[in-house]
């Protein structure tokens, strides 16, 4: 559902008995950027959601919408829907909150919405139970996904067809992009924004809507064991982004923190979820793609920037983990790119 202007359409599909806090983190995260036109659908005369909020005991709360459909029963809130199902069917990008209780049937009508906008080839989200309507519509058949780390054992038991990925934040595969619950549905929001319009924008999202960053799929969505303050790491990881385009070593980063390297290395993977060098790595990445988005640095000047050493190093990292080439991902989102690519409405 493109408009006139060339928005990219959200459809946010208000289940019955959806959970209220995913619907609003899509129209909250969406809705800070004018290239999206983000809306709430849902069936006008929703059969298993009778009731209100305030009635069934989940509580009153604000609407998420105003208009289209009578109000019915999310979870913690009253929902209301500003747009038919139909919406759903033409929109560029479709998210699937959570609901409360996944084993329950997806109404039909809701089933044949998510079909067509697939057909159509939209992109769709899913944040944490949302999965489950995935895939009661068989559309993850041999596709990896996640969800909530409470209802991975029951997606697999349910649909042994899918590939069903533990403690990630999200997984993408195709155009289906499936998150945890809560913040994680945030940081799968914050990917699409990040995808179509560079890192410098999603980072821009991500602090109006007080999200300290935009964190990658392969992150875990819980720790083993909490760290005490005392015992972060924090100071170290702040140096090496500020010495990135360095030689940055496991036996460097151990020396900061005066620690032994067996023990430096065990609790930085504690505090983080992954190994010191594959986080050094990402954020090389991270910090090569601003630069190619808001500077006219050569690719050799980024490079050395970013602790690439060589461009053709820098250019077989790059597209091993972006997917394109540094002068592709500049023809995209530099400043070339366009004022579509940069903006953020406070």
């Amino acid at each position: 559902m493109r408009s006139e202007n060339g928005t990219t359409a959200v459809a946010v599909l208000a289940l019955p008995r959806a959970y209220a806090l995913d619907v609003s983190i899509a129209t909250h995260v969406f809705g800070r950027h004018p290239d999206y036109r983000v809306f709430v659908c849902g069936a006008h005369d929703p059969g298993a959601a009778e009731g209100t909020g305030a009635a069934d005991g989940t509580g009153g709360g604000t609407a998420a919408g105003t208009g289209g459909g009578p109000p019915y029963a999310g979870v913690a809130a009253e929902i209301r829907p500003t747009h038919p199902l139909a919406g759903a069917e033409d929109a560029d990008v479709v998210v699937v909150p959570g609901y409360e209780d996944p084993q329950l049937p997806v109404p039909g009508e809701y089933l044949r919405a998510l079909r067509a906008a697939v057909e159509r080839g939209a992109r769709v989200v899913a944040v944490c139970t949302g999965v489950f309507a995935l895939a009661a519509g068989g559309l993850l058949k041999g596709k990896s996904a996640t969800t909530h780390w409470r209802h991975t054992g029951q997606l697999r038991a349910l649909y042994p067809e899918i590939d069903v990925v533990e403690n990630r934040l999200f997984v993408e595969d195709g155009t289906f992009l499936t998150s945890a619950g809560g913040g994680a549905g945030i940081d799968a929001c914050l990917h699409i924004v990040q995808t179509d319009f560079g890192a410098a924008v999603a980072d821009g999202v991500a602090k109006e809507v007080v999200f300290s960053t935009v964190r990658g799929s392969d992150e875990p969505q819980y720790a083993d064991v909490p760290t005490p303050p005392r015992e972060s790491l924090r100071a170290t990881r702040e140096w090496v982004l500020e010495n990135i385009g360095s030689a940055i070593t496991v036996q460097r980063m151990a020396d900061h923190s005066l620690l032994s390297r067996r023990t430096f290395n065990r609790r930085f993977a504690r505090e983080t979820g992954m190994p010191p060098m594959r986080w050094v790595a990402r954020q090389r990445i991270l910090h090569a793609r601003r630069l190619l988005e808001a500077s006219d640095w050569s690719v050799e000047r980024i490079a050395a920037a970013a602790g690439f050493g060589t461009a053709a190093n820098f250019r077989t990292v790059f597209r091993r983990e972006v997917g394109v080439t540094p002068t592709a991902y500049r023809a995209s989102y530099g400043p070339a790119a366009g004022p579509a690519s940069q903006g953020v409405t406070p």
